[in-house]
């Protein structure tokens, strides 16, 4: 059921059919000038293959180091998430992770809204006892697994992270407090 009155529909037929006259170019950028926006980065959830339950997760310690975060980082131009997300983990552990190690998580994007970014999330198992972890020491300080029923103190945003796939401090927020 349409609860519009008759002059706002017309008034918005009206405004669309003008929107549609105009230039594909010019609409383009009329629609880049007034809609939000967000930057794009690929977060990979590397879990231990090898762990018994509740699983380790590979976490890592960074710059200002108030808190364990994930491989993480946003897309270069033209870049696809998950090369994007495969990127980063080797860049920021050192793990070569193949195209068919990697898959799309479930939620695959999260989107922050305070912060205007949203998050295409990965996730990943390897084998952690055959894995040879490498960081940078600039870029990265640690990397280092972490039973998932007793994570260290993560960052904020991670913590958001990780409560939309039951893992961590906010693992017990429904979905919307969770996107805070």
């Amino acid at each position: 059921m349409n609860r519009r009155s008759p002059l706002r529909r017309k008034l918005i037929s009206f405004g669309y059919g003008v929107f549609y006259r105009i230039p594909p170019r010019w609409r383009s950028r009329l629609v880049k000038t007034v809609t939000a926006r967000y930057s794009v980065g690929s977060v990979v959830l590397i879990f231990d293959s090898e762990a018994a339950e509740p699983g380790r997760i590979l976490l890592l310690r960074q710059p200002p180091g108030r808190g364990w975060t994930l491989p993480a980082g946003l897309l270069e131009r033209r870049e696809a998430p998950i090369d994007a997300a495969r990127r980063e983990a080797a860049e920021e552990t050192g793990i070569q992770l193949t195209p068919d190690q990697i898959r799309p998580a479930v939620p695959n994007a999260v989107v922050h809204h305070r912060g205007h970014w949203v998050d295409m999330v990965f996730t990943a198992r390897v084998p952690a006892a055959r894995t040879e972890l490498s960081v940078d020491g600039a870029e990265v300080w640690e990397a280092r697994w972490h039973a998932l029923d007793d994570l260290p103190v993560v960052t904020p945003a991670t913590a958001r992270l990780l409560g939309h796939y039951g893992i961590g401090p906010e693992a017990h927020l429904d979905q919307t407090e969770a996107a805070r």
